[in-house]
């Protein structure tokens, strides 16, 4: 027993070093994808930017694709313990998708990545694709399958869910995250933020709302 707790104890120890340095890394590539461009950025700027070695950066990402894959995977990531909400109150849905949204377009780093993206993608299609297939894409898709299942349940009518998660999602980042694109200062308080949301989800109740239903 106790030599089992003896080596249990390292074990997490060197999970923990490895998870510090993997986020290391994806946080000095994103500044640097940021300052130098995609090509103008190498792992041994990367590795030495993140106080790594180069055979630990290796041993986490083998490709500077790879290394581009996990930054747009970690920004996108939902929360897990957060699960689309149960079909049954469209409104009340669609107030907690837009929440979410909200959190996930102003999450440290995000408008960066889109940065990357757009200055690179003339050159580097393919992290135009990687930002669409493993992050725009899942998310987007997720939530047309919430509005599929409102649909399903009789607490929307549409016959598009894919259009009308593409409204959704659109009149919200179009306020509270494109123009960041532009705008270097673009910050909208709380208030603002939150009536853009209660907007865009009494534009989806008056369009796809069945009358008398939860939410509607």
């Amino acid at each position: 027993m106790t030599g089992q707790g003896v080596t249990a104890q390292p074990s997490e120890y060197h999970r923990r070093v490895a998870a510090q340095k993997r986020t290391a890394i994806v946080e000095a590539a994103t500044k640097l994808f940021l300052d130098s461009g995609y090509d103008g950025t190498s792992l041994a700027r990367i590795a030495e930017a993140a106080g790594v070695s180069r055979a630990t950066l290796f041993k986490q990402f083998a490709t500077k694709a790879a290394l581009f894959e996990a930054i747009v995977t970690e920004h996108w990531k939902a929360d897990d313990e957060a699960p689309l909400p149960e079909p049954g109150n469209l409104r009340a849905g669609l107030e907690a998708i837009g929440r979410r949204y909200v959190a996930l377009l102003t999450r440290p780093g995000m408008a960066a990545l889109f940065r990357i993206v757009i200055a690179e993608v003339p050159r580097f299609p393919e992290l135009g694709e990687t930002q669409f297939k493993l992050g725009k894409m899942p998310y987007f898709e997720s939530v047309r399958r919430y509005l599929a299942a409102e649909n399903a349940a009789g607490t929307a009518r549409l016959d598009d869910a894919e259009m009308a998660a593409t409204q959704f999602l659109g009149m919200i980042s179009n306020y509270v995250f494109w123009p960041r694109m532009l705008l270097a200062h673009w910050e909208p308080d709380d208030a603002a933020v939150a009536d853009a949301v209660d907007q865009a989800v009494l534009t989806m109740l008056a369009r796809y709302g069945v009358p008398g239903s939860r939410g509607a």
